[in-house]
């Protein structure tokens, strides 16, 4: 059986109903594929603290918990490269939060590459499996 692993991910919605996307950085899996911010959940955490300290950390931006709904999640078995043990299968269990209220200026804090992106557009730019199925939903309640 595949370890479960939690991570979250948050569709940051500006003023004009676009959806912010950062590009992976190379050295890292799926480098240069673009996605919502995100990351792991730490042991202890709840999501929505996980998605606060994500976004604080990649961006710079400081969120309330009263700003985030949830949206929808998405679920894949992933491979894994380990440092000593190779490949592994990880089932992945992403939600997907929307925030349209945050405080500060957005900035790449790990160097990625930011773009506002309006909903439709968002499947011209390659993504990740596990962020792919959050696309038809940010569409249905977006311009």
């Amino acid at each position: 059986m595949a370890e479960i692993k939690l991570v979250v991910a948050c569709a940051l919605i500006d003023i004009d109903g676009r959806v912010l996307l950062q590009q992976r950085p190379e050295g890292k899996q799926h480098a240069g594929l673009w996605e919502f911010p995100g990351g792991k959940v730490d042991a202890g955490e709840t999501t929505n603290d996980a998605i606060i300290r994500e976004l604080k950390e990649e961006l710079n931006i400081d969120v309330t918990a009263a700003c985030l709904a949830p949206l929808c999640f998405s679920t894949i078995d992933s491979e894994i490269n380990t440092s000593n043990l190779g490949l592994e299968i990880i089932h992945l269990l992403m939600p997907l939060f929307i925030c349209r209220r945050w405080h500060g200026m957005v900035q790449p804090m790990l160097g990625q590459n930011l773009k506002w992106v309006q909903a439709k557009k968002l499947k011209n730019y390659p993504m990740p499996p596990a962020d792919i199925p959050f696309i038809p939903n940010l569409i249905d309640i977006l311009p």
